[in-house]
């Protein structure tokens, strides 16, 4: 029964994690992709898949769809709206597998168990937001698994980087830590400070680039996150198009929190919110100072249309 199980298991995952490089690619497999590789063997070796099935039928198995952010786009929104789905499996952290060398190098037997429990017909899904941003974070995962199904949640980059800002300026003062004014990050020499990280993470034409060097656009899909703020359903019905599921969430599911001022959920009579620490009032930044903003993103925000054929209401500055 043990060898069945096994047997049953590993046919489960071997497809998905054979190491494959784009035509493009031509160097040879590096000692890191080797060494996965031998993680994995010695893992099957031991019988260690054992602890990956449950007596219910159901198993760990690698994520058929990963939501690769983007950082503060609304990627913990898309998850828990996501798994309103009966075929969702969702992993409840962030895993963090392919941008931690830490992580990574535990291998593909350590991803798969921090995966949730799911059956034969869900879908696996986990989020990481920096995966987006970290150069080498696509070819991994394509070497991981080719047919990926990728989610990546944008909002306007100028709105992106103040609540970037507002997220690490609130985890300083929960811990009683002064923190610099977002002014002194954004402004340098009198001049928009192009070197704050939280600007570079907005630049998106820039790391969907190195995506599409490994994924089709088609197999990634862009979602619209002011509009997932402000009318849920319509985004989601996408998504589920997108991962072709059977159209399970409907309007019904998303109602709007006057107190707390966004969309929350409704799940078989259950009603929850995200966590207090989502939806922060951003800081009060001078008028002129967010011009530069939008001046700064207005070409690479046009490159980034014209590289995915598809354009987005976000703020642009415009000369006169």
């Amino acid at each position: 029964m043990a060898a069945f199980l096994l047997g049953a298991v590993l046919l489960i995952v071997q497809p998905q994690i054979v190491p494959s490089r784009p035509a493009i690619n031509s160097k040879a497999e590096t000692s890191a992709q080797s060494a996965q590789r031998e993680l994995l063997k010695k893992a099957s070796q031991k019988n260690d898949f054992k602890e990956n099935i449950h007596s219910n039928g159901s198993c760990r198995q690698l994520p058929q769809t990963i939501i690769i952010g983007v950082r503060k786009g609304g990627t913990r929104a898309l998850l828990e709206m996501l798994s309103l789905h009966p075929d969702i499996a969702a992993a409840e952290s962030e895993v963090h597998f392919f941008d931690w060398e830490d992580h990574y190098r535990n291998g593909l037997q350590w991803y798969i168990n921090q995966m949730p429990f799911s059956y034969p017909h869900q879908i696996t899904v986990e989020k990481t937001p920096a995966y987006f941003t970290s150069p080498e974070v696509p070819e991994r995962v394509y070497n991981m698994n080719q047919s990926m199904r990728l989610l990546l949640i944008l909002r306007d980059p100028s709105e992106r980087v103040l609540s970037d800002y507002t997220q690490v300026f609130y985890n300083h003062m929960q811990k009683h830590k002064p923190y610099p004014s977002i002014e002194q990050f954004l402004i340098k020499d009198g001049e928009l400070n192009v070197d704050y990280k939280a600007i570079n993470r907005s630049l998106y034409y820039i790391h969907m680039q190195n995506w599409l060097k490994y994924f089709p656009l088609d197999h990634i899909h862009i979602v619209d996150g002011d509009k997932l703020i402000k009318d849920p359903f319509p985004e989601i019905e996408k998504v589920e198009r997108f991962l072709k599921l059977s159209p399970q969430i409907n309007a019904s599911n998303f109602y709007f929190n006057k107190t707390k001022g966004f969309y929350c959920l409704r799940d078989s009579g259950r009603e929850r919110c995200l966590h207090e620490s989502k939806g922060r009032a951003h800081p009060q930044v001078d008028t002129r100072l967010l011009e530069k903003l939008h001046e700064y993103f207005y070409e690479p925000n046009k490159k980034f249309f014209e590289l995915v054929g598809r354009t987005f209401d976000w703020h642009s500055f415009v000369a006169s």
